[in-house]
């Protein structure tokens, strides 16, 4: 467990390093260096990452079972009373402790993070189809300081998601991952460098795993301070 904290202490750290020098090389950019491979490399990389966080988001208890945020066995209510198939409710436990964690549309309950990693990461792929492979977007150099700006913004708020409930939750998640290609994005235009590019990818790498590691953070805090008798304290 200690091990575990110190591996989010050191992610969370070195995430908000890479905060501040995606701020800092959109304030002072290198030299920039034509390379014609530069945006499709760049943008396949991006596009993968947004499809792999699509597909996670649309199987979440698979994610959820492979970042051990709960197991197999834990099939009961905060009762102790076996309810296969019920327990499970947007791939969180049935329990008040998680109220927060989900959210409800059309009378079906949905993950608030995972609909809006969902949602932010489609807008994502999307946009960045449109900036990497057309011409859509070649005057993003106009607005490429400002595009930085937003997207360490929206990445910040990504991480704070953990302080809000149900559909504010979503909200703030939507906009992590389009936070990622704000900042890359705007990078890309106002450096024009791979090295950047692939820079900031590895980062986008990087602030994911730290937001699952905060997550897995937050259930095991939740559980870890319950009062209710449940297997998944056992």
């Amino acid at each position: 467990m200690q091990t575990a904290k110190l591996v989010l202490l050191f992610s969370v750290i070195i995430s908000s390093f890479g905060i501040f020098t995606a701020i800092m090389l959109a304030l002072a950019p290198p030299p920039a260096a034509a390379q014609t491979f530069r945006k499709p490399a760049a943008g396949s990389i991006f596009l993968l990452i947004c499809l792999l966080g699509i597909l996670a988001a649309i199987r979440p208890k698979k994610c959820s079972k492979i970042f051990a945020f709960h197991s197999e066995a834990d099939e009961t209510d905060i009762s102790g009373t076996p309810h296969k198939g019920l327990i499970i409710i947007g791939h969180h436990v049935n329990c008040e402790e998680f109220s927060s964690h989900v959210t409800s549309f059309f009378g079906r309950t949905y993950c608030a993070a995972c609909a809006g990693l969902f949602l932010g990461a489609l807008a994502a792929l999307i946009s960045g189809v449109f900036y990497f492979f057309t011409d859509w977007t070649a005057g993003m150099s106009s607005f490429s300081f400002p595009a930085v700006s937003t997207g360490t913004i929206f990445i910040v708020l990504g991480f704070a998601q953990l302080l809000f409930k149900g559909k504010m939750r979503m909200a703030l998640n939507t906009v992590f991952p389009f936070g990622a290609f704000l900042i890359l994005a705007g990078m890309d235009a106002l450096a024009q460098n791979v090295f950047v590019d692939l820079y900031l990818t590895a980062l986008t790498v990087l602030w994911i795993w730290t937001r699952i590691l905060l997550s897995k953070w937050d259930h095991i805090r939740i559980c870890g301070a319950c009062k209710h008798a449940c297997s998944l304290r056992s």
